[in-house]
This record gives structure tokens, sequence and C-alpha cells, in this order.
């Protein structure tokens, strides 16, 4: 059984954060206690922050608890076309997404962004609170240094999710602790980049110098690092991003390895294991606290229910179309049998076989989960070291407008580790130090379809390079990169300008008469 400092943190001190501060936090808060009474010692200094590592941003890549939907972030990846829902007949919301039809279904929709809305800006309170009071109480300074740090950087890591998905949005930095001031216009996107960089900044500084696992599942100077560089990638701040990038590429993290090619490969080893220094950060789950809820079961299609006596669902929630599997060459470890993905699995308990001409996510299995338990307890990786390579090799290339020794060095670490034919990182890094700079940045972006698929970033990447990765129907491995509005995705919807931000909720419209809607989307 594991043992997880955080979520034993948590879920031991739930009487305050989930009690008391859950009044203080409502979205439309009346009450009439002010937040200091929440801050009155080292206790509830913790606790509060705590609170943080399980509420907004981090949900929604992490939490799994519907049979019929994934965590909220694989709904961007729907846009693309590349990924489908099986459910979505019922889950609308995916399948307005996929068609690019939300503008005509934003009540719908809404449902689902009042959830993203309303989770991020209560965490975001959270970390408003602990800002502006922990400094005040007479404990550790220490502590109290890193617990504003691992504030900052939640309460960045909420509004980078949120500016993403809905553009300019309502900024404050105050805790909500009147009706004064409760309902904010929108702020210029740049001054929102400017708060979650300060933020990761002084999270960065503060932070310890130890990998996420090292330091007891808490918030480190790299995984703050690692969002910084992705921040700054998102905007094209190139040069910068490369700099963080390698705050975390020269740290104790570093590529898991391969020890064979089959159950002992790298992703096996990632899809089993905990803890590995490839992990920058994780959502944490636990088989008796807190455990994975759903995401065992999203590994194969609806026909598993009769192979297995351990879920009474399972759903193809999050599954490839053909067409994505073609961004893998032949000779990409990613794309073999059980890795990735899986067609066929045989229950050895009772010799029943599910098999399945469409790809079921293997990277989700968990097998005491499926067999025996019903119980996951995989965390989640939200963050990986490969990713910090990619940033770093793109990010390089931009800023020094040349495809240097080092750049390449990343990401030939990335394709030398998918390699099944023995082609070695050297072999890789010479072969990429002759493309030009536009041609190694591709190969970057297309790299990154291949490592990252299953991890719900594929639509930041399309948002902030502006292009729509038409994979080849017929030639695998060959991606046309095309521009985003005017493209078609995947299932032969067409990108217009109203397609990059999602619509604000209505009932948040509703409720804040200050704040207008996207274009393209009504406001009522």
């Amino acid at each position: 059984m594991k043992t997880k400092n955080i979520v034993f943190t948590i879920m031991g001190c739930g009487i305050l954060v989930f009690t008391a501060c859950s009044k203080f936090l409502d979205e439309n808060p009346k009450s009439e206690i002010t937040s200091i009474t929440y801050y009155q010692n080292e206790a509830q200094a913790e606790e509060n922050v705590n609170a943080l590592y399980r509420r907004g941003a981090p949900t929604l890549y992490g939490v799994a608890t519907s049979a019929y939907y994934g965590p909220y972030a694989t709904v961007n990846v729907m846009l693309t076309g590349y990924f489908t829902n099986s459910y979505e007949g019922q889950e609308l919301t995916w399948k307005y997404s996929r068609e690019l039809d939300r503008q005509n279904h934003t009540r719908t929709v809404s449902n689902t962004m009042n959830q993203i809305w309303n989770g991020s800006y209560e965490a975001i309170n959270i970390a408003n609170g602990a800002i502006k009071y922990i400094p005040e109480i007479a404990m550790d300074e220490n502590l109290q240094k890193k617990l504003v740090a691992e504030a900052r950087f939640f309460r960045a890591f909420n509004y980078f999710y949120l500016v993403k998905t809905f553009g300019a949005i309502p900024l404050s930095v105050e805790p909500y602790e009147s009706l004064e001031n409760l309902y904010l216009k929108r702020t210029d996107e740049k001054d929102v980049y400017a708060l979650i960089e300060s933020d990761l900044k002084n999270a960065v500084e503060i932070l310890p110098e130890k990998t996420f696992a090292g330091n007891g599942h808490r918030i480190t100077k790299y995984v703050a690092s690692m969002v910084l560089s992705d921040v700054y990638l998102q905007q094209g701040k190139y040069s910068e991003a490369a700099e963080y990038a390698k705050n975390v590429i020269n740290s104790p993290h570093s590529l898991t390895v391969n020890d064979d090619l089959e159950m002992n490969s790298a992703y096996n080893k990632l899809r089993e294991n905990d803890d590995l220094p490839e992990v920058i950060y994780s959502y944490e789950y636990n088989a008796t606290i807190s455990n994975s809820g759903r995401w065992p079961s999203y590994a194969f299609s609806s026909s598993a229910t009769s192979i297995f006596g351990t879920y009474s669902i399972f759903e193809r929630v999050y599954g490839p179309i053909k067409r994505f599997l073609n961004i893998y060459q032949d000779n990409d470890l990613r794309i073999q049998p059980n890795q990735f993905f899986h067609w066929e699995y045989t229950n050895p308990k009772n010799g029943k076989t599910w098999s399945s001409d469409e790809a079921g996510v293997w990277y989700y299995f968990d097998e005491e989960a499926v067999l025996e338990t019903g119980k996951g307890t995989k965390d989640w990786n939200i963050y990986r070291y490969a990713e910090a390579l990619l940033n770093g090799a793109e990010s390089i290339a931009k800023s020094e407008n040349n495809v240097s020794d080092e750049a390449a060095g990343y990401l030939a670490q990335i394709k030398a580790r998918a390699d099944i034919n023995g082609k070695t990182e050297a072999d890789y890094k010479s072969e990429l130090r002759s493309l030009s700079v536009d041609e190694f940045v591709e190969e970057c972006w297309t790299e990154r379809l291949r490592e990252l698929p299953l991890e719900f970033k594929m639509w930041d990447d399309i948002l902030r390079t502006q292009k729509y990765p038409s994979i080849s129907e017929t030639q695998k491995g060959e991606v046309d990169y095309q521009p985003l509005i005017g493209a078609s995705n995947a299932s032969g919807a067409k990108f217009t300008e109203s397609d990059l931000l999602w619509p604000i909720s209505l009932d948040e419209l509703q409720r804040n008469n200050e704040l207008t809607q996207n274009p393209g989307y009504p406001d009522k």
C-alpha cells in the first residue's frame, strides 16, 4: 500500500479545509466571518495550502470520477478530432467540441465551463488568502516562506489554465472577504500572464531544489520551473522558456530508460510506478484514502465489461482515431502493443479475451485494479522530464535561431528512447543538426504529438503555434502543419476564430454583469 504525504495530510486535516473554508470560499460568499479566522496558527496555514493540491487546475488533469467522460482537460483535445469519447451521445460537450459546434450549443457546454471556472477560482481564492495572511502568523520563518511560495504556485497554475481556456479573465489577488469588488471585469491576457510569471518566479526562488517525490510530494523549484517554461513557451517567449526548461533538465530529474522493449520498457515503468525520476509533478492516489476513480476503466472499450468483474462500466472516453496513430512510424516503440496503446487483452483469471479494432489506452491500465480490487492507486503524471526536454529543444532553437548541439541532443534523447531498432542518441543528433531551424521546430512539434498524446497537452500546442497538425492518412509518420484558422480538423469541421477560446459560462455571465462573452458565443 502506498503512503502519500499530501493525500494523508489533506484528508486528515479536512475538518478545517473542507468545512470552515468551504463556507468562506463559496463562489458567492455572504458569510460575515473573515478569512483571518482561518489563519491563526501554523497548522491552519499548512492545512489551507494543502487543500490547493486537490482543487482547481490539478484536478482538471488528474481527477477521473466519471465513467462516461475523462478529466476535464480531455475536452480540449477533442477539438482536434483526433481523439473521441465513445459515450459522446450522452456527454454532449465532448461531441460539440469534436464537431467544432460549441457556438450553437453554448448552454450545454456551459455546464462543463462552470466546473472549470468555479473550481479554479475557488483555488485562487484560497491561495489569495494564504498569500495575504500566512506572513502575519507567528511560525517558523522557512516554513512560512515555503507555504506562501506554494500558494503562489497554485494561484499561477490555476490562472494559467483559465487564461488558456477563456482568454482575458477577471484577475484578483485579494481573498473575497465582503461583497465589495466581488464581480470583476476581464483583465487583459498580458496582465494575467504577468502575475503568473511573477508568482512562479517567486516559487522557483524559494522552493527546495528537490524532486517532487524527494520533497514529500510537495511543489519544488523544479515543478515551478517546469510550469514557468510552459508559460513562456505558450507566449512565444523562447529565451525565457529555454532558461527554465534547463533548470529542470539540469536537475536530479532524468529520463526513464528501457530495460527491454516489452513490459520493462520506459513507458510501462511510467504506467506502473510512481515517483520515478522522470516524474516532475503528479496528482497522488492511494487505495484506502483517495483511489484513482475511473482511470483504469478508460483503458478498454465497453465490451470489456463482460471480461472483468471489478468495474461495472468500461468506456473508451478518450481514445485515438486510427488516423492519429499514423503519427508513429513502424520503428516507434510507443505504437507497439502494450506500450501506449493496445488492441487485445486476455484476463488471466478466466481466460476471456477483450479485443477491439479501435485502440484502447494501455497507458491507463492498472492491473491490480482491473483484475482484483477495482481501486486504482497509480498517480497521474501531470509533467514529465520528457516534456522539459521537448520544451528545451524547441525554445533553444527558436531563441538562438540555430539547431545547436544542445537543442538537437535534447530531442535526440526522446527519439532514441522510442526507437526499436537500436538507433542511438548520437545518430539522431547528427540527423537533427542537418535540419533548418523551421524543420527542427516542426520535428519538435511532431515529437510532442508522439510523446504526450495521453496527457492532454495537444490543444495547448496548437493554440500557441496557430498550426493544425494534419496527419497523413496513408504515410506513417508524416504530418503537415497548416494555418489553424481555415484548417479542417480530423472530424472534417473547419476552425474559425471563435474556436480558439471557450465560452464564458452563461451562468457566470448572469451572475456577473461586468463580464462580456467571448466572440462567436451567445451571452444569454
